[in-house]
């Protein structure tokens, strides 16, 4: 089957907050513990500039991951370093969706003048650390005990790429 990594339109949102959604029901990738609302995603999808773009990967007409370049802090002086989001639908995770996601915004973040990506997981996300180590990130640290989810404290792993 044929995946194509392509701009997100107003037409995948749907898909876009199903995808989101499974990824804070699944409590791997994100603190986040609210679920979003197709027009929540919707709004989010047409606000995005040239700098803060979400991509989808398209399974032949089907959305099965997205991706964003996002801010990563409002200090000017950070207008270089990128925060990211990656999620991809379950049935499809272990198949490379991920890595070609990456893969699309470390080339848009190069393109957009970013000299720097940089993440937060939790800890207990082996399968996206080892994903961001394939793909060029290194370890810079770990929160201890960064926010709570379901009652427990939860530990955040920094990593980061030059790109």
């Amino acid at each position: 089957m044929t995946v194509t990594i392509r701009p997100a339109t107003a037409g995948d949102a749907d898909a876009v907050c199903e995808i989101h959604n499974q990824g804070i029901a699944d409590r791997i990738a994100t603190l986040d513990d609210r679920l979003r609302s197709v027009d929540e995603v919707r709004a989010a999808i047409s606000a995005r500039g040239p700098r803060h773009p979400i991509v989808v990967a398209d399974a032949e007409g089907r959305v099965v991951g997205w991706a964003s370049l996002n801010q990563f802090n409002p200090r000017p002086v950070y207008d270089h370093v990128a925060d990211f989001s990656v999620y991809v639908e379950r049935g499809w995770r272990g198949r490379g969706i991920g890595r070609r996601l990456m893969e699309a915004l470390i080339d848009l973040a190069r393109g957009a003048g970013y000299h720097k990506m940089v993440l937060a997981t939790l800890a207990n996300n082996a399968v996206g650390i080892a994903l961001y180590a394939r793909v060029g990130f290194t370890h810079v640290g770990v929160y201890r005990e960064h926010g709570q989810l379901d009652g427990r404290w939860i530990d955040v792993v920094i990593m980061e790429r030059m790109v």
